[in-house]
């Protein structure tokens, strides 16, 4: 008897809720057989009723029930298949345990949402060769062989043949999908059982000898007498039996109440922490942050370039303030020749007497310099205004030609002719590349270049177009020739089908003479069933020899099974340290899982600083221009 099944031995549907746990941590439908010969239950074969063998059955409550052993009821899947949030999370499990395992072909969550038959086949055969590496999945009857493996394998539910033909249907799907999800961990706990002397092997003898020993048996015989007992009179639940059994394990064990109570809360609070986790991937604030990122990267080339062209610009504004620089000291120059000049001819006019003709021909030729120096400032500013005025349209239209210029290179990649090495280039080179030192004949034998290669390559799809043109026709013409030999192909199956009415005429009158030829074989049957009764007398002397072996088998296998019942329990021992294991996991992930949050806020800070740190240089160098213009 499975000791995994020992809470509750009937597959039928519970009449009662409960919402215990297993006594063992398992549950009923533990039926896998690793490796071994998988032997299943005989069936019932005549009508009697089965009794208990731990005692008459009896009708204490009135109710007629059936042993677990003969029952026809399905089991109802508990699982939450219809839930799309649960088949999700199935999804992401099928889809890591694929990647982990080194799945060949490609799958990914989208994929997954509605595979094809093909796909899920793959899949099925990749998982189950974990578990057989020399498997290998028939070519037909597929609808047949998958649910076959999986009630060989102990699946307690249900998969029909139907579902095989349209998997990825909304209504089959979900229900291959659970059988897919206990397949993987049928194969989790194979690993587990395959390493178990790597994983266990820190393991005391003590316990085995208890649980192998007298005392447990004694007691698990005495749970399940008692249990079965009242199953058979109609009990659905057996919480005393479960808290007494419970008592006396915790007794001949020595278990840690306050351990276990312990370990219960360590793992209530881990399954919270890791809802908490799971629901904040949801929001995947790390891909948010890259988000960011990406954006401030992006803005900080931008000022980079903007930096770039207010130097280009500064360059050009300190050339010019360097040739205005020299043209005043120039004009400065000429102010002190005048100013001598001046102090000269006041030296001479103090020194010297003038007539009023004179004075009025000195004070003309001062009224007409004072104009010609008017008119040459009002030139100055004129021409300062006009250079001010083209450098801001020459800006306008540099940033004209830049957004021309990527819309032509979006539309050429969208067309696969930029770069060089693109699908449609041939070989030529159709990006634009700026430079300040383009003028207009530049510009010019750029699009001269770029119209005759695209012109060239127009005229190659045009021929191309052509030549695919006459390959349809030429194969319309072979589907006519085609068509042609069917219908002579149909007339020459006209006359085969004649021959074959000839034939089947022929056959029945060969037929007529076979009767009469096995009225002749008859008389020879006489001699040849007496031979057969001195076979019998033989045979019958071998089936003696081969009762003996059957009984030598049995007895065997009883021994295979005594066995295989002992494994069971090392087992149940062996997943509970997972069960440890995989909650020291959950702690060393959560750990990983805030360092890399710190991690990520610290790279997220130290970058923001930066931009900050630029964004100060841009505006100090912004302000230093501004002051040096105004300057001027």
């Amino acid at each position: 008897m499975n000791r995994a099944s020992s809470s509750r031995l009937s597959e039928l549907p519970q009449r009662v809720e409960s919402n215990r746990m297993s006594m063992v941590y398992a549950t009923p439908q533990s039926k896998q057989s690793f490796g071994k010969l998988n032997i299943p239950k005989p069936q019932s074969v005549t009508s009697e009723r089965r009794t208990s063998f731990f005692g008459s059955r009896t009708s204490g409550t009135g109710v007629a029930r059936n042993s677990a052993f003969g029952g026809t009821e399905k089991m109802k899947d508990p699982r939450p298949l219809h839930d799309k949030a649960y088949v999700q999370q199935c999804i992401r499990q099928l889809c890591e345990f694929l990647s982990e395992k080194g799945f060949s072909g490609s799958m990914s969550v989208k994929s997954l949402q509605s595979p094809s038959t093909k796909e899920f086949l793959k899949i099925f055969e990749f998982i189950y060769c974990l578990l057989d590496p020399t498997f290998q999945m028939p070519t037909s009857k597929v609808e047949e062989e998958v649910p076959r493996i999986l009630k060989d394998l102990g699946y307690p539910f249900v998969l029909s043949k139907s579902s095989m033909y349209s998997v990825g249907a909304p209504h089959t799907w979900p229900q291959v999908l659970g059988a897919v999800v206990w397949l993987i961990d049928t194969v989790k706990v194979f690993c587990c059982m395959s390493d178990q002397d790597l994983l266990f092997a820190d393991f005391s003898d003590g316990s085995t000898e208890i649980e192998d020993g007298v005392e447990f048996n004694k007691l698990f015989l005495d749970y399940t007498a008692e249990t079965y007992n009242k199953f058979m009179q109609g009990a659905d639940t057996f919480d005393e039996e479960d808290a007494d059994y419970l008592a006396k394990l915790k007794r001949l064990y020595n278990v840690d109440e306050g351990l276990l109570a312990s370990m219960e809360e360590k793992y209530r609070i881990l399954s919270d922490e890791v809802e908490r986790l799971e629901k904040e991937s949801q929001t995947d604030r790390l891909m948010v942050k890259r988000t960011e990122k990406v954006k401030l990267q992006t803005d900080l080339q931008k000022l980079q370039s903007y930096r770039s062209n207010l130097e280009s610009f500064k360059a050009n504004l300190e050339n010019k303030a360097s040739g205005l620089a020299e043209e005043l000291e120039a004009s400065g120059l000429q102010v002190e020749t005048l100013k001598q000049e001046e102090s000269r001819l006041q030296h001479i006019l103090s020194t010297q007497k003038f007539t009023p003709a004179d004075i009025e021909r000195i004070n003309w030729e001062k009224r007409e310099l004072q104009q010609t120096i008017n008119s040459l400032s009002k030139s100055l500013e004129q021409a300062e205004q006009h250079m001010w005025n083209e450098e801001i349209a020459l800006a306008k239209a540099k940033e004209t030609a830049e957004v021309k210029l990527a819309e032509y290179h979006k539309l050429a990649r969208k067309l696969k002719l930029i770069p060089v090495s693109a699908e449609n280039a041939c070989g030529h080179d159709f990006e634009i590349r700026t430079s300040t030192e383009y003028g207009p004949s530049t510009v010019v034998q750029c699009r001269t270049q770029i119209q005759q290669l695209l012109r060239k390559l127009i005229t190659d799809v045009d021929e191309e177009c052509s030549r695919l043109t006459d390959m349809k026709l030429s194969l319309e013409e072979s589907i006519e020739q085609v068509n042609s030999n069917i219908s002579d192909k149909a007339n020459d199956l006209k006359q085969l089908r004649e021959q074959i009415r000839r034939l089947d005429e022929q056959l029945e009158q060969d037929m007529q003479d076979i009767a009469h030829e096995e009225q002749k074989w008859s008389a020879e049957m006489e001699s040849v069933e007496t031979h057969r009764k001195l076979l019998e007398k033989k045979v019958t002397l071998g089936y003696d020899e081969s009762v003996e072996q059957l009984k030598a088998a049995q007895q065997q296998y009883h021994l295979v099974l005594q066995e295989t019942n002992e494994e069971r329990r090392t087992v149940v021992n062996n997943l509970a340290s997972v069960l440890t294991t995989a909650a020291n996991h959950l702690s060393i992930v959560e750990k990983f899982l805030e360092d890399q949050h710190k991690r990520v806020d610290r790279v997220y800070a130290e970058a923001f600083r930066e931009d900050e740190v630029d964004i100060q240089k841009m505006k100090d160098i912004m302000e230093s221009f501004i002051a040096k213009v105004n300057s001027m």
